[in-house]
């Protein structure tokens, strides 16, 4: 009879003891799949943003056969990179790990800003570096801005700046240069988001290539009768 009664305690200890593992090893499980649920759930809604060619009827003449050749485009560190880029203070930047853009974003920009030059700058074409084409004139592009300011988060602003040179080419060669100018713009947006940043940048991008382009044209005319006073 102490024989069993014996047994019973020691089978009775045993099953406490595995109700006492399970248990914990259950609320371990839920803990796990909590945290790990919080960690992942922001890289499901990771947004990806590109720049965009606004819809626009050009406003320039029927386009004439000069070729443009985009000979640099370029994007100054730290706003390089794909993520999507904030100022926060003074002197302190923060990148975005959950918004940035589809590949690096001097890559995404090529297509827009030779559309852009086409359509608006009245050229022919519009080729990259390397093209079998032979160019009329080179385009340089350094962008050394790119980021949205948050220091007051309910006035954040889209912030673009960028150096354009337009140079004269010979037989494809780089020549005279036509036009160096920096230009920027700071424009407001509606929130923080990643969204309305991109929508900023891309406003900014049209202005500024629109200024440039109209500097552009400006500055070769008067090259033009500087080179009919000369003659």
């Amino acid at each position: 009879m102490k024989h069993h009664d014996h047994f019973s305690a020691s089978t009775s200890t045993l099953l406490h003891s595995r109700w006492t593992v399970f248990i914990s090893g259950a609320v371990l499980l839920v803990v796990a799949s909590t945290f790990s649920g919080c960690l992942s759930r922001p890289a499901l809604n990771e947004q990806t943003f590109a720049f965009s060619t606004p819809a626009l009827p050009a406003t320039n003449s029927a386009p004439n056969g000069r070729v443009l050749e985009i000979r640099t485009l370029q994007i100054a560190p730290p706003f390089g990179g794909r993520p999507l880029i904030y100022r926060t203070g003074e002197f302190s930047y923060q990148a975005d790990p959950y918004a940035g853009f589809l590949g690096l974003p001097a890559e995404g920009l090529v297509g827009p800003v030779s559309e852009m030059l086409r359509r608006d700058g009245g050229f022919g074409d519009v080729v990259q570096r390397g093209s079998a084409v032979q160019p009329d004139m080179l385009v340089e592009i350094t962008i050394s801005q790119l980021y949205g300011d948050i220091r007051k988060p309910r006035s954040p602003f889209a912030v673009l700046a960028m150096q354009v040179t337009f140079i004269d080419a010979t037989n494809g060669l780089p020549g005279t240069v036509i036009l160096q100018r920096n230009y920027s713009r700071r424009n407001p947006i509606s929130s923080t988001a990643p969204a309305a940043l991109m929508e900023g940048w891309n406003q900014a991008l049209e202005e500024i290539l629109g200024e440039a382009i109209s500097d552009f044209k400006v500055r070769q005319t008067e090259k033009q009768v500087e080179g009919s006073r000369i003659q």
